[in-house]
């Protein structure tokens, strides 16, 4: 069965010490569980990405048209966007990651999803803050460093646990009005956002999506945790930018 347990790799960040983990819990079946920590806080698990999964498909089941360019905010362990380039209508991935080793262990292949992430011709890695390139002046900037002022059918966005529960202090102030108008600036119209959430929804954030977008919805996505023997639920927003 090889190891229980082993530390892939640990490096210092722009917002701290992260590390990769694999483990196996016999209890619960003969299988690698991938893990990301940010010092002594949990991150990201394999162990449960289904509405990692939702959030690409119901962000781009959402979306009008054929041809879709989609941003990933927030690479994670690589669930998301795996999930949104099995959508034949995704023509472009740009996948938007502020921890450079993030990147790397996809590159490198550490994590199971990099292979597949890499040998798609769509995908594409940009190393940046969502935060900071969600807001940037159309004109110069944005989530495309190749093309400043492209608009894109779709923004996926999985970055913190909820929008009151922040990686960073510093991203609050992404959940205003004033910056999630100025973040849709970058859409096309009717294109749509979507955004996971670890927590019900918020009726705080629901009312400035709809200072700002059109059909908004807060989809909640369940799924069954062995360790507590009932289901779970997180929350996946969509939302859709005017004509």
């Amino acid at each position: 069965m090889g190891l229980l347990f082993e530390q892939i790799d640990s490096q210092p960040s722009e917002i701290g010490e992260i590390t990769l983990r694999r483990r196996r819990i016999p209890a619960i079946g003969d299988r690698d569980i991938f893990e990301v920590k940010l010092g002594d806080e949990f991150l990201m698990s394999s162990m449960f990405v289904d509405a990692e999964v939702a959030l690409s498909d119901l962000g781009l089941n959402a979306c009008e048209g054929d041809n879709l360019s989609v941003v990933v905010g927030g690479l994670g362990l690589g669930y998301t966007a795996v999930a949104a380039l099995k959508h034949e209508r995704v023509s472009e991935l740009l996948i938007v990651e502020y921890l450079e080793p993030v990147i790397r262990w996809h590159q490198q292949e550490l994590v199971p999803l990099g292979a597949d992430i890499n040998a798609d011709s769509r995908s594409r890695y940009v190393h940046g803050s969502f935060f900071d390139l969600a807001v940037a002046e159309p004109e110069t900037g944005g989530f495309d460093p190749d093309e400043p002022g492209r608009l894109f059918d779709a923004i996926l966005l999985d970055i913190d646990h909820s929008p009151r529960a922040l990686l960073h202090d510093s991203n609050a102030s992404f959940y205003t009005t004033d910056n999630i108008r100025g973040m849709a600036r970058q859409l096309k119209p009717r294109g749509i956002f979507a955004m996971w959430s670890n927590e019900g929804e918020d009726p705080e954030f629901m009312a400035v999506l709809r200072e700002v977008f059109v059909d908004v919805e807060c989809h909640v996505v369940t799924f069954f945790n062995p360790f507590q023997n009932r289901e779970s639920f997180n929350t996946v927003y969509v939302a859709r930018k005017p004509d």
